[in-house]
Order: structure tokens, then C-alpha cells, then sequence
């Protein structure tokens, strides 16, 4: 029987790399890397001629995708993507195409979100979705307290003057963690494991969520009342369009003076020229921001926050450590051999 074939968009990298491969291939699946993202080209083909198929072109150039697509008219049963590369409907389409070999059964994401798929396309072309919830949320969570610490003790100029020979104290005295309420929006896996790092530290903490909130967790009667009573704001909810533009200028206008709002979760959730126009206002009560995810990003970075100095700006890496990519990458991997032998059961499908 032929092996289904598997396309890796987009490999994890360094020494998981071998590990991703050797758990696709011990499920018995042809796979072909593309080495756009491989940092060392040579050793991965050394390493792993004979036993995959290699390619090299950008995932995130829809022309390039397609053509990869159909490329011999052979086509793939399943892709993986790690970084969200857009996979739209005219990519579904072709895909799923009767001409190929091949036809597009399962697109794997070794993370969370989905919101790169066009999920109601891929229902009309009958290709499953998987993802791999909670495979980062230790990491994720970790990252606002980072970028709260960061902010909140000024490590940034600091290391800046350092490095131009300035000894240069605070102005004025930071505060502790403890000093500070922390408001999470969304309450899921991520956001449970902000609360309870935050609350060990000392935080006092709040939440807001319209599903159902954790009995642990206090929780706001509204969104605008935790705005309204925090000093810190961390956003941790998926991409919908219910969530898409949600805090915008009336949001941002709620805080409390001198807050601060953190977003490891979706660009699209946060209106970026609002919020740029509020860190430029030294009346707004917004004092500084830390974000993590844009509305563009990638090659198509570009955000009205750039130059901002009381904007921490980070290239979606919450996500990124040893363990959690470990996790997201083996279990996409068993999530595709699944669902491509018709073994359904347990796998977490997205649908629109």
C-alpha cells in the first residue's frame, strides 16, 4: 500500500527537527521537508537522504504554496504548518483537486491556533483540521510575566544606556508585582496558568470570561470592569470574529491610569493604530504595552507600534521553548497519522 504523503511546511527547528521526522516516519508516512526554514540545509539533506523528499520555497507566498501544491500533478494527503502559514481556499481548492494523485485530507498546526485556516473551506472540501491545545500553555504563560518584569522595572532603556556607558538610574522607583492587579481575558489553559504563576507571586488577580470561568479564579462582571480595575491587562483568547477588534479606542479609554496591557494571544484582537495612538498620548491612561502577535506578520510584518519606546515588541515567541515545541511537533505528528488512518478518536479537530 502506498504511504500517505505529508508536506512539513514548516519544520521545528534544531535538534527537533530529527525528532518530528523520526515520529512521522515511524507512522509509516512519506514526508517531504521544506528546507526554506531549516537553518542548516547540508546537514539536513546529509542526515536524511534517502528517507524524505526535500523541497525549498516560501510557505508564505500563496503562489509559491500552490505551485508546491500541484507540483507533478502528485499532490499531498496531509500538511503541517508550526508558524500559521495562511491556508486559504484557493490553497484548499487546489489541494483537494480530483486531477492530483493526491488529494488534501488533514492540515496539521503543531500549536493552538487555527484562525490561519480557512476553516469553512476546508469543510467544504472535507479536509480535517487538527491542532495541538495546551502543548504551549506553560510557555505562553510564562511570557506576560516576562514582559510584565520587563516593563515594570524598565529593563529595556536600562540595558540600552548600560551599553552606551550611561549609568543611569530610575527617575522614579518601580513597582513590585505585588503592588499590581492583574486582569486575564480569557480564561483557558494559558490564561488558568498566567492566574495561578501570577497569584504565587503575590498578584492579586481577576479575570474576565464569557464562558465558564475557573471557581479559582475572581472573576469581573464585565470586561469593562476588569478594564477599569486592573493595572495589568493580559489577553489570552483565540482569533474570532467575535474577538477580532476587541479592545479598541472605548477599551483602552476604560484602563486605569498608569496600566499596562500585554497580548501573547492574536494581533487581530487589538485595534494597533488605537493602541499606538494611545502610547503616543502622555494624557492616555495607558502607560505601555507588550506586544507579542500582529495583525501582520512574518514577511508582512509592520505595525503602526514600531519606534514606540514604551512598546515591547517580540516576534510571536511565546510559544517558542525546548518542551512546548517538543510537545506541539510530536503531537501534530501522531494527530496526522491519525486522522489519515481513519482513527479519529481522541484527536482535537477544529471546526468553522
Amino acid at each position: 500500500m502506498e504511504r500517505a504523503r505529508v508536506l512539513l511546511l514548516d519544520a521545528a527547528p534544531g535538534e527537533l527537527l530529527g525528532r518530528e521526522l523520526e515520529r512521522l516516519l515511524g507512522h509509516g508516512l512519506a514526508v517531504t521537508l521544506n528546507l526554506r526554514r531549516v537553518a542548516d540545509h547540508a546537514g539536513a539533506r546529509a542526515a536524511w537522504a534517502g528517507r524524505v523528499d526535500f523541497t525549498d520555497f516560501d510557505a508564505f507566498d500563496e503562489s509559491a504554496l500552490l505551485a508546491e501544491t500541484v507540483r507533478d500533478g502528485l499532490g499531498y494527503h496531509a500538511v503541517k504548518s508550526r508558524a500559521g502559514v495562511p491556508l486559504r481556499a484557493a490553497f484548499l481548492a487546489a489541494a483537494t483537486d480530483a486531477m492530483l494523485a493526491n488529494r488534501l485530507r488533514v492540515v496539521g498546526r503543531a500549536g493552538a491556533g487555527t484562525d490561519h485556516v480557512e476553516l469553512e473551506a476546508a469543510a467544504r472540501h472535507g479536509v480535517a483540521v487538527t491542532h495541538t491545545p495546551g502543548s504551549n500553555a506553560n510557555a505562553v504563560a510564562e511570557f506576560p510575566l516576562a514582559q510584565l518584569l520587563a516593563l515594570t522595572r524598565h529593563l529595556p532603556a536600562h540595558n540600552e544606556a548600560s551599553h552606551d556607558g550611561s549609568w543611569r538610574a530610575s527617575a522614579v522607583p518601580a513597582v513590585e508585582l505585588s503592588e499590581l492587579t492583574l486582569g486575564i481575558v480569557g480564561v483557558g489553559r494559558i490564561g488558568l496558568a498566567l492566574a495561578e504563576r501570577a497569584t504565587a507571586l503575590g498578584m492579586e488577580v481577576q479575570a474576565f470570561s464569557r464562558g465558564p470561568a475557573e471557581a479559582s479564579v475572581p472573576r469581573a462582571r464585565s470586561l469593562a470592569a476588569l478594564l477599569a480595575t486592573s493595572d495589568v491587562v493580559s489577553l489570552h483568547l483565540p482569533l474570532t470574529s467575535q474577538t477580532r477588534g476587541l479592545i479598541g479606542r472605548a477599551e483602552l479609554d476604560l484602563m486605569r491610569p498608569g496600566s499596562i496591557l500585554l497580548n501573547t494571544a492574536r494581533g487581530g484582537i487589538v485595534d494597533e493604530q488605537v493602541l499606538a495612538e494611545a502610547l503616543r498620548d502622555p494624557a492616555h491612561p495607558l502607560v505601555a504595552a507588550a506586544i507579542d502577535t500582529f495583525e501582520h506578520e512574518h514577511a508582512a510584518f509592520a505595525s503602526p507600534l514600531v519606534g514606540l519606546p514604551n512598546a515591547l515588541l517580540t516576534p510571536h515567541v511565546a510559544g517558542m521553548t525546548r518542551s512546548a515545541m517538543a510537545r506541539a511537533a510530536l503531537r501534530c505528528a501522531d494527530h496526522i497519522a491519525a486522522l489519515l488512518a481513519d482513527r479519529p478518536d481522541g484527536v482535537p479537530v477544529v471546526t468553522a
